[in-house]
This record gives structure tokens, sequence and C-alpha cells, in this order.
């Protein structure tokens, strides 16, 4: 039997969260402590972001901008994230992460890839190579379509 596209849609509405919220949890459990969970994501989106803006750091994150400035100010403070003025408006501020904030953030994505592997390592080669397939096959359709808009 062929799936239909709104099986697959279902799947990945029920599956996708809880998958994220294990990552999410795991990611936040190796970040260091004294990095609060909004710092920490704040460091991730940034990462994701290149040239992310003062204002897309309060949106993604969900706060206020004075909330968001103190939020990156404490994060360049510590060194973890650099701010640089955009040459083409003077208004506009990139934020970018330092070597400090990228070295905490490499070993949080290692720690929570171990994890990752360790709790895949139960199931079988054949259902390790589908989900490889699969994975593969739902970042085509999303890139694609995130392309063509």
């Amino acid at each position: 039997m062929v799936a239909t596209t709104e099986e697959c849609a279902r799947e990945l509405l029920e599956v996708v969260p809880l998958i994220m919220r294990d990552i999410r949890n795991q990611m936040r459990s190796q970040r260091t402590p004294d990095l609060t969970v909004p710092q920490f994501r704040t460091i991730l989106f940034v990462d994701r972001n290149t040239g992310a803006s003062l204002s897309d750091v309060a949106e993604h994150i969900g706060i206020a901008l004075p909330s968001a400035s103190k939020l990156v100010d404490d994060l360049i403070k510590n060194d973890l994230m650099s701010r640089e003025e955009d040459p083409t408006d003077r208004r506009r501020v990139s934020l970018a992460i330092t070597h400090r904030g990228r070295t905490i953030l490499e070993a949080s994505r290692k720690g929570t890839l171990t994890y990752l592997s360790e709790k895949l390592g139960g199931t079988s080669p054949s259902d390790r190579e589908a989900i490889v397939k699969a994975m593969r096959a739902i970042r085509s359709a999303f890139q694609k379509q995130k392309n063509d808009t």
C-alpha cells in the first residue's frame, strides 16, 4: 500500500515534535550552567541565521526588543557573541557567534549527536537505512518548497 500525502503529513505532525522535544532537552542539558536557556536559544538561532539582527532574535525568542538587547548584551559581555554595524544601514546591527560561543555550541551538538546515536543504536540496520532515506526525502521536499518561495 502506498502512503498518501495526508498520511505522511499526519506522521510528521506526530513524530517531529516528539523528536524535537528530545533534541531540545538534550541540547539544553549539554549547555554550560552559566548559560540561560534563552541565551542558548539565541546562540543557536544566530548560528543558523547568519547576520541576524536584534529584531530577528526578539521575534524568535518571543521577547520585546529591550529584553532582547539586554540578553544579547550579556552574551557579548561573556564573549559568546559579537555585534557589527551593517555597512549599508548603520541602524541595523548584525550578530555573530564568537569562537568561544561556537566552542560551547559545538560541544552541545557533539553531546546531543552522541545521545541520538545511542538512542538509535537499538534499531536494525535496515531501519536506520529507512530513517536516513526518509530524512533525505523530507529535507528535499522542504528545501525545494523553501527555495520556491
